[in-house]
């Protein structure tokens, strides 16, 4: 299946998230919250409600500290989920959220059209070639997370410390183009390539705030552009938050990625994000 066009730089997209884990750091992983296949149609329809364009559903916390799934347990939670929400007719893009081919496949013969890849194609060697395989357009994401960087503090949830970088937007910008290449070369569609500067992954609390700040400099790589930034630890321990109460902070960091170039939003926050781009739009393209 080929995945509809978004018309980048038009306006601003709004991704939501759909965790259908029992321990995602953000509270609102659905495992275990009844049936799981309808309370994520629940929230899907919600999210259609409130004007979400894509719906990104994963089956694996990827938290600092977070446990890793099998490929068959995370094809399990998420393959069901996708299925229904493909057969419901919402008028949304389906994304994938999983960095194992396997997984990946699975999602898209279920009725996925993009995948999301928090490493960039560089966890599974086989995953450029399911995506070039199902012309699925895929999100490559800046990740040089280690557990043992992760610091985990009950209240305020896990960042990482102690990450050197020789020069961040230099390091991020190299290493994007690096996972470009491995599409590139698996036969990807340059059209088909979304970049993710990694907000939250393998950074410090200050290296997130700078990252954010210079976005445009991520965006020059002539990429569109998605940025993840929502509930994440380092607007919590910025504003010293739990997950729970960083919606501000939040809306704050869409705000400014949204004048710094993103196109795409992918957030918790589904309908104040949703307002939140549209006023920004409508201001930063007013003449």
């Amino acid at each position: 299946m080929t995945a509809k066009r978004l018309d980048f730089g038009a306006r601003t997209f709004v991704m939501g998230i759909i965790n259908l884990t029992p321990d995602s750091f953000s509270g609102d992983g659905l495992l275990g919250d009844g049936e799981l296949t309808t309370a994520a149609l629940d929230q899907a329809r919600r999210f259609v409600a409130a004007g979400v364009d894509i719906l990104d559903i994963g089956g694996e916390s990827t938290r600092p500290g977070a446990q890793q799934v099998t490929a068959d347990e995370e094809i399990a939670r998420i393959v069901p989920v996708i299925h229904a929400l493909a057969v419901a007719d919402l008028d949304v893009l389906l994304s994938v959220d999983t960095y194992k081919a396997a997984a990946a496949e699975a999602a898209l013969k279920a009725g996925a059209q993009w995948i999301n890849d928090v490493w960039g194609l560089r966890a599974d060697p086989q995953m450029a070639a399911v995506a070039a395989h199902y012309r699925a357009p895929v999100v490559l994401m800046h990740n040089r997370s280690k557990p043992g960087n992760a610091d985990l503090q009950q209240r305020l949830g896990g960042r990482y410390v102690g990450m050197q970088y020789d020069d961040l937007i230099a390091d991020v910008s190299r290493e994007l183009l690096q996972s470009v290449e491995i599409a590139l070369q698996a036969g990807i569609a340059r059209e088909d390539i979304i970049l993710d500067p990694g907000i939250g992954f393998g950074k410090t609390v200050e290296q997130n705030l700078m990252l954010l700040n210079r976005l445009d400099a991520i965006k020059a790589l002539g990429y569109p552009l998605l940025l993840g930034p929502s509930r994440k630890s380092f607007i919590g321990y910025t504003l010293n938050l739990p997950p729970d109460q960083r919606l501000e902070g939040t809306l704050a960091a869409c705000t400014i990625g949204v004048q710094r170039g993103a196109d795409i939003l992918r957030v918790h926050d589904v309908e104040p994000v949703v307002r939140l781009a549209r006023m920004t739009d409508a201001i930063l393209r007013s003449m």
